[in-house]
């Protein structure tokens, strides 16, 4: 995230001493993307934060593909996901290509008996049902219904939840995920014409600093698999830390719609960009006011992307038969737009009061055997005329 902040004590130069109170060191850290050429941060550690006793063997983590080759229009029921304990055993992943993994997980119980790192892919969560406190070595971030949680690969965290009813949307990106390039100037700044700006984000705060020794189990996925690996010293023992490269929330409700006298591409509702796909946050606005406007979306033909879209609450103008939950494929090499009826009774409507996350991507989505499993198998149909 191109926004500098800190917490907790730093030294006033990097890379020099930097000593505790009995003239101890603390272990400073770099932690950086993209080699030395990205976003990174400077934490200091009260102990070695590279400690490790044992590591246990791998369990491969691979999707189960049922579908490779997807020319359907598919309508998955998301809440048909059965609620499990562990977080990371909640996690069903549904569409899957080599640029990300899309899912939804019903946690219902904390996740603090392990730590977990994923150091293959930055990590999108979006908040539909619950609330809670995300915790990482860079600091607490309090997360309720509507947020984004962006979680940049190799991130340490724990995450616990005041319910035990908890909905998210996950997407895990094997690109780092950035605000809109066209949204930033060259310093990096959000600029005037940004649905959002920087004092919108959800920052880090509350840094937790343990000096603990111990048996501290870590779950770090990488290479598509799972590895248990135990860390002798408390993995959340930063005393400071300072830098661009670190987790941060967004609230869907503070995304500010882009609206014209004609209808607006999709584009418009875009809320982070990464070299393969697009997340965009489709959010109650105000129609089109040309006089001779129609609101719901044309046609279009999906060429170069499919579109994944995730209902989050309201009436989506443009479709029939959606609920909460509902997630909709609509797959590039033919056209999709309003269903039937949609497009003509759109006219005249003077407001939306949807909500929904969309995910674009470059590359064609295959569908995991747990999709089909909760696929209605006939959304493909739901544009004919009957």
């Amino acid at each position: 995230m191109p926004v500098y902040h800190k917490l907790g004590k730093i030294p006033p130069k990097r890379h020099t001493q930097f000593r505790k109170e009995n003239g101890d060191l603390y272990y400073e850290q770099l932690f950086g993307t993209i080699g030395f050429d990205g976003m990174s941060s400077l934490l200091y550690h009260v102990n070695r934060p590279t400690m490790i006793s044992e590591v246990g063997e791998p369990i491969d983590m691979t999707p189960e593909i049922a579908v490779e080759r997807n020319m359907k229009a598919r309508k998955l029921v998301g809440f048909d996901v059965q609620a499990e304990d562990d977080f990371l055993d909640s996690r069903v992943t549904l569409m899957v290509n080599n640029d990300v993994h899309i899912g939804v997980a019903a946690p219902r119980r904390s996740l603090t008996e392990y730590f977990y790192k994923n150091a293959d892919a930055d990590e999108m969560l979006f908040i539909h049902k619950g609330t809670g406190t995300l915790r990482t070595i860079f600091g607490k971030i309090k997360f309720e219904y509507g947020d984004y949680l962006i979680i940049p690969r190799g991130m340490i965290y724990q995450i616990e939840f005041d319910t035990k009813e908890n909905r998210i949307l996950y997407a895990e990106s094997f690109h780092p995920i950035y605000t809109p390039k066209r949204y930033r100037n060259h310093f990096g700044q959000l600029l005037e014409h940004s649905p959002f700006c920087e004092r919108d984000l959800k920052l880090p705060q509350d840094l937790e600093t343990h000096d603990e020794y111990g048996d501290f189990l870590m779950k770090i996925k990488k290479q598509g698999s799972m590895h248990e690996v135990v860390y002798k010293s408390h993995p959340f023992d930063v005393i400071g830390w300072d830098g661009y490269n670190f987790p941060y929330g967004f609230s869907i409700h503070n995304f500010e719609p882009i609206t014209g006298r004609v209808h607006q591409p999709p584009p418009v509702h875009q809320t982070f960009e990464t070299s393969a796909f697009v997340i965009c946050s489709f959010c109650p606005r105000l129609y089109d006011y040309h006089p001779l406007a129609i609101p719901a979306p044309y046609n279009h033909s999906n060429i170069d992307s499919d579109e994944m879209l995730y209902y989050v609450d309201g009436d989506f103008m443009s479709r029939n038969d959606i609920d909460q939950g509902y997630m909709s494929l609509h797959p590039g090499g033919i056209p999709h737009g309003p269903h039937p009826g949609a497009y003509e009774r759109s006219i005249g409507k003077k407001e939306t009061g949807e909500l929904a996350v969309m995910i674009d991507t470059f590359r064609p989505l295959m569908l995991t055997k747990a999709a089909i499993d909760i696929d209605d198998g006939k959304y493909y149909q739901s544009w004919l005329d009957h």
